[in-house]
């Protein structure tokens, strides 16, 4: 199935209605939902997002010549471990076994767009998963580039974390 933007979107016919809370209460006290009558199934999901830098930045990242390191490396060791500490993070998030992490990096002329796709086998979805991996490693990026994009002032005008977002989301029976 597919939203207006043509984007992959999951039919859950166990699922809440549309404007039923799930992480509330009828008194409004915070519950975490249990998930424990579902089935377990394959899922998948898919998020990107980018950072704006300025173009000698993204010349420094391609040489390889920011002073801390290997950018795109520790970017991507960064947005695994998030990937992988989600249910740290987010309060009422499940703990899930995480079965592959998958992080794409697309160097253009002024910014870089991260994709990270995670897979698991269980009852519940890992798109806040993929979320924190794509937050997590375009801030490691910005940590690791700072010195570059700062201004006199010490600012960044030109930087920007921008459109995050999930792109695909899948599930299916097990096999």
């Amino acid at each position: 199935m597919s939203d207006d933007a043509g984007r992959d979107v999951e039919a859950d016919a166990d699922g809440p209605e549309p404007d039923e809370l799930t992480h509330t209460t009828e008194s409004g006290d915070v519950q975490m939902v249990d998930v424990g009558g579902k089935p377990d199934t394959a899922r998948r999901a898919v998020a990107r997002g980018e950072i704006r830098l300025g173009a000698s930045t993204i010349a420094a990242i391609r040489g390889d010549e920011i002073g801390k390191g290997d950018v795109l490396a520790t970017a991507r060791v960064g947005a695994i471990q998030a990937v992988k500490h989600t249910w740290e993070t987010i309060p009422m998030c499940h703990q899930i076994p995480i079965t592959n992490v998958e992080t794409t990096f697309d160097v253009r002329d002024e910014r870089v767009v991260l994709t990270v796709a995670v897979e698991t086998t269980g009852k519940t979805g890992c798109e806040m998963e993929a979320l924190e991996g794509v937050t997590t490693g375009l801030n490691v990026v910005w940590d690791m580039v700072k010195a570059a994009e700062k201004d006199d002032s010490g600012r960044y005008p030109g930087t920007a974390v921008e459109g995050v977002e999930v792109v695909e989301k899948t599930k299916r029976p097990i096999e």
